[in-house]
């Protein structure tokens, strides 16, 4: 199995959530994929280095349908120098017939590692095939601070963890099970496939597949992806 088959973005539309490497998973599988479409629903940073082309339009569909390069990007507005604004989710539940797959970037975490959902969030299409609830490897065994978690008081509420408290696997899989956490809003039809990320050395393999188990016992899910997305070869493991 490959990366691609693991998180089951091979046709349909994947949406990213959670934190610890969305931006990282969507490129590489762009990268991987043929004739892939990538968006948003929230606010995405400049993505144009890892795709052939970005089509800034309030009309996605006619974007696509002219496009001759591939990875292509399609985005509604440049907010800022330095990021793109995402569609509205009933604007991208339009394309599902497109016969593309589409990569969906759908809440934010600030470059943080792990996090829990706000009120807001996370901003998914009707039309998701897929739902990647992701976190990072790395935070297990650190402290429950904002300098790893994005919206730690939501993460508290999940988990019962205090400021402060050591991160452990339980408690990330409480998280990414959780239907107030990484599976919250996902659609009755779509199918969840939490991803353990930054798992680069035998000591973290350890930890993901600790958080795994967690999770299977936790969340009626088919399995976890445990991956390195910045390596030739993503793919960790899938439980």
């Amino acid at each position: 199995m490959n990366i691609v088959d693991a998180l089951d973005a091979r046709r349909g539309t994947t949406c990213f959530v959670g934190a610890g490497g969305k931006k990282t998973t969507m490129a590489t599988l762009a990268g991987r994929l043929d004739r892939a479409v990538v968006t948003a629903t929230v606010r995405i940073p400049i993505f144009d280095g890892w795709v052939e082309n970005v089509v800034v339009t309030e009309t996605p569909r006619t974007a696509i349908d002219e496009a001759s390069a591939w990875p292509l990007g399609v985005v509604p507005t440049q907010e800022r120098p330095d990021r793109y604004r995402g569609y509205d989710p009933e604007t991208v539940a339009d394309l599902a017939d497109i016969d593309h797959p589409i990569l969906v970037k759908a809440d934010g975490a600030r470059m943080r590692e792990f996090k829990a959902p706000s009120d807001r969030e996370p901003q998914l299409p009707t039309s998701a095939s897929t739902v990647v609830p992701i976190a990072s490897a790395h935070v297990v065994g650190e402290p429950l601070t904002d300098d790893i978690v994005h919206r730690v008081d939501e993460v508290t509420a999940i988990t019962g963890l205090a400021r402060g408290d050591e991160i452990r696997p339980q408690d990330v899989a409480a998280v990414l099970a959780h239907e107030q956490g990484g599976l919250k809003d996902v659609p009755a039809n779509a199918t969840a496939v939490p991803l353990l990320n930054m798992v680069d050395d035998a000591g973290l393999e350890t930890s993901a597949r600790a958080v795994a188990e967690a999770i299977h016992d936790q969340a009626d899910v088919s399995r976890v992806v445990l991956a390195e997305m910045r390596s030739d070869d993503p793919l960790v493991a899938v439980v």
